[in-house]
């Protein structure tokens, strides 16, 4: 049974940076996608980061500003935002899956306010 569990979600600054962390717990071993999505108040669901087969792919939104990373010891998958905007606020998501994104978290919310 595959459980994701996320943290680090809170109240930043405009400009601030926060870190998000996925604990991943489960037989994961042939699951080869991971990655940050999230969710804003009246939109759709949308990417922002992956690692697939190692290669690590950005929503052009955040590239330069958000950095996703696996931490194989600790069995987390993280990310690091930078220079955060009032446009990143949203519950973000961890997911992992073999192709597809086949399990998900239960999210964490990013509030970007001054």
């Amino acid at each position: 049974q595959v459980q994701l569990v996320e943290s680090g979600g809170g109240l930043v600054q405009p400009g601030g940076s926060l870190t998000l962390s996925c604990a991943t717990s489960g037989n994961t071993l042939n699951l080869y996608s991971m990655g940050w999505y999230r969710q804003a108040p009246g939109n759709e669901r949308e990417f922002v980061a992956s690692i697939v087969y190692g290669r690590t792919n950005y929503a052009d939104s955040v590239k330069g500003r958000f950095t996703i990373s696996r931490d194989n010891p600790k069995s987390t998958l993280d990310l690091q935002m930078n220079s955060l905007k009032p446009e990143d606020t949203a519950v973000y998501y961890c997911a992992i899956g073999r192709y597809d994104m086949d399990y998900w978290g239960k999210g964490t919310l990013v509030t970007v306010s001054s």
